[in-house]
């Protein structure tokens, strides 16, 4: 499970990796530099639009990352790529923290490793989070830091996109993956009433994390 709010050990995991790791790693894994199929074609709103991205400017502009050399623009897809370390970790971050109630559309395809998904309310190191698990797990998490909020099955292979969607109004929290509504979850502790959005890269217990991103869609509830 990936979370922001980390335990101080995972945190302080090093960051450090050998060229030596990266360049094996690369030559032995086909998978790290195979490209998924195409995405979903991007359906922007027409109204209540807080911020669309689809990557086709080739930028990262509006988004602000909080570690070099891991996020890129390829082929009209957001990447994410990291060492291939356990417990390795990057956010990507956008919108304002001011934001209340929002929906969250974004469609994801994981190529290597199991986390992936996308948090929402971010007030520096808290956040709401939905982290679509593949692999042997196959289902959705929800989690505000270190306390579960939710969890259900979610068929979600590799090499696939699926399309993710979270409604944050008031205290209450609806998760869909592809389409079917998956967790219907209140915050009872109340904690997180505004924030911005997150995009993670979590290597986990597998040691793998190489995964895209496309359109991204906030807007308020309808």
């Amino acid at each position: 499970m990936f979370q922001i709010g980390m335990t101080a050990n995972l945190l302080r995991s090093t960051l450090l990796t050998g060229a030596t790791l990266l360049v094996v790693s690369t030559a032995t894994d086909g998978t790290r530099n195979a490209l998924p199929s195409a995405p979903p074609r991007f359906h922007k709103p027409e109204h209540g639009v807080l911020f669309a991205d689809d990557f086709s400017s080739g930028t990262l502009k509006g988004w602000t990352q909080d570690r070099l050399g891991v996020w890129s623009v390829t082929h009209g897809m957001l990447r994410a790529d990291l060492p291939d370390q356990k417990q390795q970790r990057s956010l990507l971050y956008a919108g304002d923290t001011s934001w209340t109630d929002v929906t969250v559309d974004l469609d994801v395809c994981m190529m290597r490793g199991v986390d992936k998904g996308v948090l929402v309310r971010v007030q520096g190191e808290s956040a709401v989070g939905v982290d679509l698990r593949g692999g042997t797990y196959q289902d959705v998490l929800m989690y505000l830091r270190d306390w579960p909020m939710g969890r259900i099955g979610a068929t979600n292979a590799n090499g696939t996109w699926n399309h993710l969607k979270v409604v944050a109004r008031a205290d209450r929290f609806r998760v869909y993956v592809n389409g079917e509504l998956k967790l219907d979850k209140p915050d009872v502790r109340n904690a997180r009433r505004s924030g911005r959005i997150g995009l993670p890269a979590y290597t986990g217990g597998v040691g793998q994390c190489t995964v895209y991103y496309d359109n991204i869609v906030v807007t308020t509830p309808e």
